[in-house]
């Protein structure tokens, strides 16, 4: 069997390359409406951070309500996320990301209902479970469409979302909490009505337009679904990826991937729910101001991502990319919570959030290189639930240190830490092996 791995890795590099022009097509064509569509999910998922500004103090919730109330969306997510991606590769995906996109968006229109600490948990509970499903369904979607050799990119491109999210986002909400008072409504109010109002709105556009795969577009000719086809069918029969649903889940590789994006996401969303109020603290102007400023970390990480994710797909490395990514961000928010000014804060803060980007490209290029079927929908699913039980722990423990010290250092000192823990982690991840990745790391 030594003897056809390079003959394999072989026909599967032709393969790709040759189809290279078409892999082009698909990206133009996808990826948009796909980008767009995780702007509208980002941004429901993060837009509480710019209401706090307001609804806390208007409501009374302290700083540890907030956090456990921002972060318990990812308990609902982490509850039905890998049912959800089981059903998507089962019904397809037109349907289940349309079913996905309407009750998300009317869960975002619903936190307009918020009173106090019960409905704020409630609401922001079911706002995850409506969204669980979304991002695991689509980097399975694009497995269809995409081999490992181009997913790093892929991803990336579709990830920078979070990024654009954050940039449109940050003047967007700042201005929509500006409406305070019109029409009876509080500007936090405002914010979640008209931002949740796109979600239901490109759910019907998914029902509509979006293909399941290859063979049901008119705009690739019979030549081009061929060269996908044969692409993927070469990656398939490739020993690296026959893993079935079952051996995916007894994989040590998964869980570790799983642990690595843990700490991921304790730093991603420990930055991003409380980006706001950190900035406020700035004393740099009112919530238009603040949305502004926002965006500077947002703009940074964008550039930043698709810079790795392109060299990572370009040397066909992932480790390294990751880890370096994970460590720059962990020196960064360091960095930030030693930092004596303002402006020094935001820097740092600007290149720890710069560097939790760029490591989702090469992060989220992994897994396919192992996982196929049914075992990419459930192993995919996995990772991505249980780590974003991170975006649960990194609010809740910003809001408990922000409570109890009246301040951001020590927050960002852990988040730090989670970051580093992350970083090691991933050093240790050897490239996938042919012979031995359903029971080695």
């Amino acid at each position: 069997m030594g003897s056809q791995v390079p003959n394999e890795a072989t026909a599967r590099a032709g393969g790709v390359s040759a189809a290279e022009p078409t892999f082009r097509r698909v990206r133009r064509r996808l990826l948009p409406f796909l980008f767009l569509l995780y702007i509208v999910a980002y941004l429901d998922r993060i837009n509480v951070g710019f209401a706090s500004l307001q609804m806390n103090r208007e409501l009374g919730l302290s700083e540890t309500v907030f956090g456990f109330g921002a972060g318990v969306f990812f308990v609902g997510y982490f509850l039905f996320e890998i049912p959800s991606n089981l059903i998507l590769a089962r019904v397809g995906a037109r349907r289940w990301l349309a079913r996905i996109l309407v009750s998300w968006g009317i869960a975002a229109i619903a936190m307009v209902w918020v009173r106090g600490p019960r409905s704020f948990y409630a609401l922001r509970f079911l706002l995850g479970v409506a969204e669980a499903g979304f991002f695991p369904g689509v980097i399975l979607y694009l497995t269809y469409w995409f081999p490992a050799r181009e997913q790093a990119r892929a991803v990336a491109l579709f990830m920078t979302a979070t990024a654009v999210a954050g940039i449109v986002g940050g003047p967007i909400s700042g201005a929509l909490l500006e409406l305070s008072g019109l029409l009876g409504l509080s500007g936090w109010q405002w914010l979640f009505l008209i931002e949740g109002i796109p979600a239901v709105v490109l759910g019907a556009v998914v029902l509509m337009k979006l293909p399941d795969g290859p063979r049901e577009v008119r705009w690739l000719s019979d030549s081009q679904r061929t060269a996908i086809s044969s692409a993927l069918a070469a990656e398939r029969d490739s020993a690296v990826r026959k893993i079935h649903l079952g051996a995916a889940f007894a994989t040590p590789r998964v869980w570790i991937l799983a642990v690595v994006y843990f700490g991921t996401v304790v730093g991603i969303y420990g930055i991003n729910l409380w980006l706001p109020q950190i900035v406020a603290g700035f004393h740099m102007g009112g919530t238009l101001a603040i949305g502004f400023i926002t965006t500077i970390p947002f703009l940074l990480g964008a550039i930043a991502m698709v810079v790795v994710a392109r060299r990572s797909d370009r040397t066909g490395e992932r480790r390294w990319h990751l880890t370096f990514s994970l460590a720059v961000a962990a020196i960064g928010l360091l960095a930030s919570s030693l930092a004596a000014n303002p402006i020094a804060e935001l820097l740092t803060l600007s290149i720890g959030a710069a560097g939790t980007f760029c490591a989702l490209g090469p992060f989220w290029a992994m897994p396919p290189e192992f996982l196929d079927g049914p075992a990419a929908a459930g192993g995919i699913a996995l990772i991505n639930s249980f780590g974003n039980l991170g975006g649960f722990l990194g609010p809740y423990l910003v809001g408990v240190m922000r409570e109890s010290t009246h301040g951001f250092s020590a927050a960002l000192f852990t988040l730090a830490a989670s970051l580093a823990l992350a970083a090691l982690i991933a050093s240790t991840l050897k490239p996938a092996r042919l012979s031995s990745i359903s029971t080695a790391a």
